[in-house]
């Protein structure tokens, strides 16, 4: 199936076209990735490291029932998902740090996730960080996700940024979450949201977009076009 063809839902939080999440007040969920000058993390690192950030802020205390965050994540899910990754080291970092948030690591990535914002109401610490220059790459043969794992899998013909790709990750566990039955919800938490991000063969690509697993289908806001699908996400207990 060509993935450029398949019909969106007619309300997903992704969809290009305007749509009735257009109407509510607009948020964005705010990630910042720590990238020191002499010591960045690897790319793939860092995508997981998103994706798994998006899942403990969606599931922490805070965020749901009378949460002092649930409100705010209410109001976003409510509306569009967006998601904006910056960069920050050193002193910045640490002003970072400082704001109410979550800072989740990988095997050397550390991503910062914070409650939603209103999409013009961004900290004064946070607003001041950069998008662009996000650019990382992996020094390692990145191995074969094992087995069993749920993969988030890029597509293989949309060249992103590090930031970009890692907001999609982001997108695509969030997809995941939300579809998954309570059982598989509870044991992924349990275990700590174990996650691969692994860019597809281009052969196995168009399989995986006509299987019936969630899709994100980007809005077209930074860098690649509206409807572009960038992540299939790829969980067993989907399957």
């Amino acid at each position: 199936m060509n993935d450029d063809r398949t019909t969106p839902d007619p309300d997903s939080p992704f969809r290009p076209d305007p749509g009735s999440r257009d109407e509510a007040p607009q948020f964005v969920l705010p990630l910042v990735v720590r990238i020191e000058r002499g010591s960045p993390p690897a790319r793939t690192d860092a995508l997981e490291t998103a994706a798994r950030a998006v899942l403990v802020m969606l599931t922490d205390e805070r965020s749901v029932g009378d949460g002092e965050w649930a409100r705010a994540v209410r109001d976003w899910q409510d509306a569009r998902i967006r998601k904006v990754v910056r960069r920050a080291r050193g002193a910045e970092w640490r002003r970072a740090e400082a704001l109410p948030g979550i800072t989740v690591t990988g095997k050397a990535a550390e991503v910062r996730v914070f409650p939603p914002v209103p999409l013009d109401g961004w900290p004064k610490d946070l607003a001041r960080l950069q998008v662009s220059g996000t650019d990382l790459d992996d020094p390692d043969p990145v191995p074969p996700a094992d087995p069993g794992v749920p993969t988030l899998w890029l597509n293989p013909a949309l060249g992103m940024s590090a930031g970009k790709a890692m907001a999609q990750a982001g997108h695509g566990a969030q997809l995941a979450w939300w579809e998954l039955p309570d059982a598989a919800r509870e044991a992924w938490r349990a275990a700590g949201f174990p996650l691969a991000v692994r860019t597809a063969d281009p052969a196995d690509w168009p399989a995986l977009t006509g299987g019936g697993l969630p899709m994100v289908r980007d809005a077209g806001f930074t860098e690649i076009a509206p409807g572009s699908c960038t992540v299939v996400a790829d969980h067993p207990a989907l399957r």
